[in-house]
């Protein structure tokens, strides 16, 4: 039981020490840290009104310069970090400071609003499920949001959850297209949040079925399973938390960036945060009670092994103890006292029939006082067992 939360308490302070990232003593601010096996950065332009939208992909950052200072709403998406010239021409094109640039490239940071004179920049945290396993990508999104425009950092091309707000611009779907930056802002924040759900929704079946597995028959892979449900949780908690406070920052505190009407907006996707990080904390606790089932489970299986071998040992003590009274062979003729049933005619099948009698006696008291009765089986409550699918179904409701 210490090992287990020894083990535990080293697993997440090691995942605290990845989850963010840390200079090295004595770099210069504004540092570039750029990761060896970061793909090259491709740039995406996305312009559009309500009456038209273009799509294009860049060579240069300074491609993007014709469209900052336009009507209209543009969208530059850079997806990866692999090239740092390109991302110190970036940070000369759109003006950002080189400790903003420093946060928006430099992975991972913590979930952070930082509002300044003509541009808010956002550090938010993009999980996206993975393809016929169990787990997630996460990967650092960074926002900078100016007058007419909009500008995100990704780490890599492969994978985001922005599709759906791509083909609602291509489409001219909803009011998005009537809108300004900022409500592409939300959208794709709202988005954000929104991708949590699918991974938690994995989650929570993966919980169920090791609800079965601990209660049935657990091994030393459940409990491989059940340290890396909790640690992929304590991941998505890391992130969720301080993502939510930077949301509720941009509602509380204000930005001239971001209009009134937005914020109304922004409000909604406080609430599926919070519904996240409700979901993601109720998980860790059915997580760390599937700890305890899987101890105690060990744990009664072992008393029920004990049992079975106290019940032997208890009813081949007397057995054991008359036959070596028998075999001591003491001589009857030196004696009338030394052991005269040795030359008796129906001696050994009354010592058998009397061995017999006594392990009889003693299965029948032993199956009286509850003995052979399992105490380990769990009953099998359905009320309960699709516990973790009611709890999935909670934020469909909810967001009706």
């Amino acid at each position: 039981m210490i090992k287990t939360s020894i083990q535990s308490s080293a697993s997440e302070i090691k995942s605290a020490r990845e989850d963010f990232f840390y200079e090295q003593p004595g770099s210069l601010p504004g540092t570039l840290s750029i990761e060896e096996d970061a793909p090259p950065p491709v740039i995406v332009l996305i312009d559009y009104n309500e009456t038209h939208a273009t799509r294009k992909q860049v060579s240069t950052p300074e491609e993007c310069i014709p469209y900052l200072d336009s009507k209209s709403v543009s969208w530059v998406d850079v997806q990866g970090l692999g090239n740092e010239d390109i991302l110190q021409r970036l940070g000369n094109v759109f003006k950002l400071h080189p400790l903003l640039l420093e946060d928006v490239v430099n992975v991972p940071q913590r979930p952070k609003v930082e509002d300044h004179e003509n541009q808010l920049v956002i550090i938010a945290r993009m999980v996206i499920p993975k393809e016929h396993k169990i787990g997630f990508y996460s990967e650092q999104v960074g926002f900078v949001l100016g007058k007419n425009y909009l500008l995100t950092v990704q780490e890599e091309p492969e994978h985001d959850c922005f599709e759906t707000v791509r083909q609602r611009i291509r489409q001219n779907k909803g009011t998005l297209r009537k809108q300004q930056a900022d409500y592409l802002l939300y959208t794709l924040l709202d988005s954000i949040i929104d991708g949590f759900f699918p991974v938690l929704e994995d989650y929570g079946e993966v919980i169920e079925d090791l609800e079965e597995e601990v209660v049935s028959k657990p091994t030393r892979k459940t409990l491989e399973k059940i340290y890396r449900v909790r640690r992929d949780l304590l991941t998505l908690r890391r992130a969720i938390w301080p993502q939510r406070d930077a949301i509720n920052s941009l509602i509380r505190d204000g930005s001239t960036q971001i209009s009134e009407s937005v914020r109304i907006y922004l409000r909604d996707c406080y609430d599926h945060a919070v519904q996240v990080l409700d979901m993601v904390e109720t998980y860790r606790e059915l997580a760390a009670g599937l700890m305890d089932v899987y101890l105690s489970a060990v744990s009664n299986r072992m008393n029920e092994i004990m049992k079975l071998l106290t019940v032997i040992s208890s009813i081949f003590i007397p057995l054991t103890f008359i036959a070596g009274v028998y075999g001591m062979n003491f001589n009857t003729e030196r004696s009338p006292w030394n052991m005269p049933e040795l030359n008796w005619y129906w001696g050994y099948p009354l010592c058998l029939m009397a061995m017999g009698a006594i392990a009889a006696l003693l299965v029948v008291f032993f199956w009286r006082r509850g003995w052979f009765e399992n105490y380990s089986t769990i009953a099998d409550d359905t009320n309960n067992k699709n516990y973790g699918s009611k709890i999935n179904l909670l934020w469909r409701r909810s967001r009706r």
